[in-house]
């Protein structure tokens, strides 16, 4: 079992920055440096939408195009933690953001490639 805790979350103003944590634990938490780590966001009445993701070694990143260049993720294998950090923050980056670990070295966009994820972190962004 993993356990994933999300923290960093607040409010903002818009053109703020935040930066996320999401720390693993549990029994399989060594797992968790091999295998790829993701962020998503979800607001109420519409579907989880993936943010990014960070491969096992950290060399290889996805993002959704709605937070290119804005938003970076990046990992510490040794204290397994996953890190979002969100600059340029707009009114619609308001959501809940959830942490999740992937079932293999390189998670993708869905969610179907993670198997334990967060509880979320909430993010507020006031114009």
């Amino acid at each position: 079992q993993v356990y994933l805790v999300e923290s960093g979350g607040g409010l903002v103003q818009a053109g703020d920055s935040l930066r996320l944590s999401c720390v693993a634990s549990g029994r399989a938490v060594r797992t968790i440096s091999n295998n790829g780590m993701g962020w998503f966001r979800q607001v109420p009445g519409k579907e989880r939408e993936f943010v990014g993701s960070i491969s096992w070694r950290g060399d290889n990143k996805l993002y959704a195009d709605s937070v290119k260049g804005r938003f970076t993720i990046s990992r510490d294998n040794v204290k397994n933690t996953v890190y979002l950090e969100m600059n340029s923050l707009e009114p619609e980056d308001t959501a809940v953001y959830y942490c999740a670990a992937g079932r293999s070295a390189y998670a993708g966009s869905v969610a179907s490639d993670y198997n334990y994820w967060g509880q979320g972190t909430q993010v507020t962004v006031s114009s």
